[in-house]
């Protein structure tokens, strides 16, 4: 049996690698109306996020859309085949995998561990198009990383360390000696395709926002440097050569001193020229062409978007209403290469949104086209699956790291971040919304 990327993982732990099949949610699964497209629903996050690594893997198999179970992790598992434009139409989630993570005392850590136990909560891609998770965090931040600090000190997912490796919170770094972070990102990724799930991860282009480690000294990044310039290019290379096929870039409208009034990033962005080279060389680079380059806050001047290279634009149009965004997907259908996308929550969100006025956003942004081939992209956040405690917020668990915990353990912890019993609802009625689309 080849030592595959889970089955490293799974021996890092002490588990073993014969899977066996999870019935434990079987009165949990949801299934896609006309085809076996399935997943966990009606819970609670802690439910799933505090089972163990094996029972998730285990879960992950025994989900099969080709309803066979497999006794061995397969050595090879493909990404789900949208086409190289599969950006154009994806449904990108983002998962603060920071927030969810292993919280003990002030340490966090294993974000990627629990963002796999999460994999099977989250509906796999349609027919037609592909859901996409977003990673908030995969580099190391700033101040504070590997750290939990109280709600009202900073602690923000904004600023990144380059060129030293991923971040503290989401690798586990006590297993390194039998699985190295790499592999760790990987068996994520493998597990994610093997849900029919694609991936991807956050980013920034403010250049203040950055530091990047040559000879292992820290320095400020800057765009003039070519030396910064490739190391850049080639710590987002790895990533997408480990798997990762999307990746959102903060404050994109800006690229090149667009719209500067409204910039709310710090230092200092790459040229339009500079921007497109970027994106060019990931794809060239990596030998992955289909990469989906994400932009935030895009506005209507598509020709703009698109000759940069990006996939899609984020908060062009919410989903309160959903003629509008038929008619904008009839608009932008004779374009395949890119399209501003439908907005359920971005991650500036503060709060004010009902659950009834989210519900009807994502029925838009799953449903308002006339035909599936035309959908416009979307983008929720974590809170849109699973919504979190009345007095966090989306942009708060961005810019601080707080614990929850009453105990100091991590389940009481993730139980504290997330709603109770009317956040299962809620997620009850994602998950019917969701599979009213899946097969489309």
């Amino acid at each position: 049996m080849k030592n595959n990327c889970v089955n490293k993982l799974l021996k890092a732990f002490n588990f073993d690698i014969k899977l066996q099949k999870n019935n434990n949610f079987d009165d949990k699964i949801y299934q896609a109306l006309g085809c076996s497209k399935k997943w966990i629903g009606n819970i609670l996050p802690f439910e799933i996020l505090g089972i163990s690594l094996k029972e998730s893997v285990d879960l992950i198999s025994t989900l099969c859309e080709a309803n066979v179970f497999y006794d061995f992790f397969p050595n090879i598992i493909l990404t789900p085949n949208y086409g190289d434009n599969w950006g154009r139409l994806a449904n990108y989630i983002e998962i603060n995998n920071r927030s969810i993570a292993n919280m003990n005392q002030n340490r966090t850590c294993c974000g990627i561990v629990n963002s796999i136990k999460l994999l099977p909560a989250i509906p796999p891609s349609a027919k037609s198009f592909a859901n996409c998770i977003i990673l908030s965090q995969i580099f190391p931040n700033i101040f504070g990383d590997g750290y939990n600090k109280a709600p009202d000190v900073e602690n923000s997912l904004y600023g990144i360390k380059l060129n030293c490796g991923y971040s503290e919170n989401i690798i586990d770094f006590s297993i390194e000696k039998n699985i190295s972070q790499y592999d760790q990102l990987k068996a994520f990724n493998d597990l994610a395709h093997f849900r029919g799930i694609k991936t991807g991860f956050r980013t920034v282009i403010s250049a203040d926002q950055i530091k990047i480690f040559i000879n292992n000294q820290e320095q400020n990044f800057n765009w003039e440097n070519n030396e910064h310039l490739q190391i850049y290019i080639d710590e987002h290379v790895k990533l997408v050569k480990l798997g990762f096929e999307a990746i959102f870039v903060d404050s994109a409208k800006h690229i090149g001193g667009y719209d500067m009034t409204n910039y709310t990033g710090v230092g200092a962005l790459p040229s339009y020229n500079t921007a497109q080279y970027i994106f060019h060389e990931i794809r060239s680079r990596s030998g992955c062409l289909s990469v989906a380059i994400v932009g935030e806050k895009t506005n209507d001047d598509f020709v703009r978007y698109e000759n940069l290279g990006m996939s899609a634009g984020t908060d062009f149009i919410f989903g309160d209403d959903i003629e509008q965004v038929r008619f904008l997907s009839e608009k932008m259908k004779y374009n395949r290469q890119y399209a501003p996308g439908v907005t359920v929550e971005n991650d500036n969100y503060e709060g004010g949104i009902t659950y009834e006025q989210r519900l009807n956003r994502i029925q838009s942004a799953l449903n308002g086209y006339n035909l599936a081939s035309d959908k416009l992209p979307s983008f929720m956040q974590m809170n849109d699956l699973f919504a979190l405690r009345y007095d966090t917020n989306t942009h708060h668990i961005m810019m601080s790291n707080p614990t929850y915990s009453s105990d100091d353990s991590s389940l009481s912890h993730i139980k504290n971040l997330f709603t109770k019993e009317d956040g299962r609802d809620y997620n009850h009625k994602v998950c019917e919304l969701f599979a009213q689309a899946l097969c489309r």
